[in-house]
């Protein structure tokens, strides 16, 4: 398969998180009462890091790239293709709610 990262379905199973870093809410946000999720597509390399992501579906006033630092903070098990890890294409959602 080389390095070119694969989708994960069928025989490819998903990385799975270890760590999880929370996003911050920027405060202009939080004035504006913005609510919602911030969809992202990422490539997790064979280490289990995000190495690229790009936004899919966004939130204005600083979420977006407030769920990016994040997620590229967060550590996988990485991806597998016949048990071995794989670097996949792998989609996640980061909440941003109110408290």
């Amino acid at each position: 398969t080389g390095d070119k990262p694969m989708p994960v379905g069928g025989d490819v199973a998903p990385p799975q998180t270890i760590t999880r870093v929370e996003p911050l809410y920027t405060d202009v946000a939080r004035q504006a009462h913005i609510q919602g999720v911030v969809i992202i597509e990422t490539i997790i390399d064979r280490q289990g890091n995000v190495t690229d992501a790009r936004v899919l579906k966004g939130l204005p006033l600083g979420l977006e790239q407030s769920a990016l630092d994040a997620i590229k903070r967060w550590k996988f098990h990485p991806g597998t293709y016949g048990g071995q890890p794989v670097p996949v294409i792998f989609r996640l959602t980061v909440n941003f709610k109110l408290q």
